[in-house]
């Protein structure tokens, strides 16, 4: 009998264990059973196509007029291009070609971009959306938003909103003035707001410049998403630059073109719908080569 108390305790530590094991067990159960995050799907392209070699030949002839004609030697080192330095060419590539002619310059560069996305919960082609519109935004356009009568108004900084409603508040504050009066009269000079319809139209300014006819706005039919960025400009004294690009998502890669025209005297002007046209043109070329 004297050894019964010890019996007892050795008893209540082999109940004490197994409780304790069948704790851990449930406990282990619990873990396995709770949801797990299933990770988002990758992009479509793992690779990017060599950049110099993705615009055919006869394409840099149409586009680099003048080119054609030069010596064997500088021919040859006109249509090979210039590949951008870049780290790592299976995330983003590029390449750039010039053409001197006597009455023009003309610059053509294209970027390609493969975008990866390290956090399980978004995919490749949502990161790459999250990058195509930082640049869309930059531009001055969003493909998010629906045009309206309220789109310019509501648009812009704090201070640029609290300008058009001071503005606005002005002229409804004016007498004696019909509404034909307001809009044909030479006082209606408002900027035309760049929208995803395309931007205003040439009758919103008295210019008449490139500006108004050749607005930037959103593509359709482009990838899965794009947008075209019209930029004329003079740089000072000399010849006038206008520049125009093309910006394009397909899946994870975004690509970007950009083409540019400067002439050789101060009184030429670039054919701005030309240059859109080319650039929209060479960005399907890539975006079909892409898909290939």
């Amino acid at each position: 009998m004297a050894y019964v108390p010890g019996v007892a305790l050795l008893a209540a530590l082999v109940v004490g264990c197994s409780a304790d094991a069948d704790s851990s067990a449930n406990g282990a159960d619990s873990k396995a059973g709770s949801p797990t995050v299933t990770p988002a799907p990758p992009g479509k392209y793992l690779t990017l196509p060599a950049p110099c070699r993705a615009v055919p030949r006869s394409t840099l002839k149409d586009l680099l007029p003048g080119a054609a004609e030069l010596p064997g030697d500088q021919q040859e080192k006109v249509f090979r291009g210039t590949a951008a330095v870049t780290y790592d060419t299976d995330r983003k590539v590029g390449c750039s070609w010039k053409s001197d002619a006597p009455d023009a310059t003309r610059s053509l560069s294209i970027d390609l971009e493969r975008v990866v996305s390290y956090d399980p919960a978004v995919s490749d082609d949502d990161r790459a959306d999250t990058v195509y519109a930082k640049k869309e935004k930059a531009a001055g356009l969003s493909s998010s938003t629906t045009p309206g009568p309220d789109a310019e108004k509501n648009s812009g900084t704090p201070d640029e909103k609290a300008e058009k409603d001071e503005k606005g508040e002005k002229g409804e504050g004016d007498t004696g003035k019909g509404k034909g009066a307001a809009s044909s009269g030479p006082s209606s000079t408002a900027s035309p707001s760049k929208t995803p319809g395309g931007g205003g139209s040439a009758s919103s300014s008295g210019s008449g410049g490139p500006e108004d006819v050749l607005p930037s706005r959103i593509l359709d039919n482009l990838g899965d998403a794009a947008f075209l960025h019209d930029l004329p400009k003079r740089s000072g004294s000399t010849a006038q630059n206008h520049t125009v690009s093309v910006v394009f998502r397909t899946s994870n890669v975004v690509v970007t073109v950009r083409y540019a025209e400067q002439p050789a005297l101060v009184t030429q002007e670039p054919d701005g719908a030309e240059l859109q046209e080319k650039a929209q043109a060479l960005a399907r070329k890539l975006a079909e080569t892409l898909s290939e």
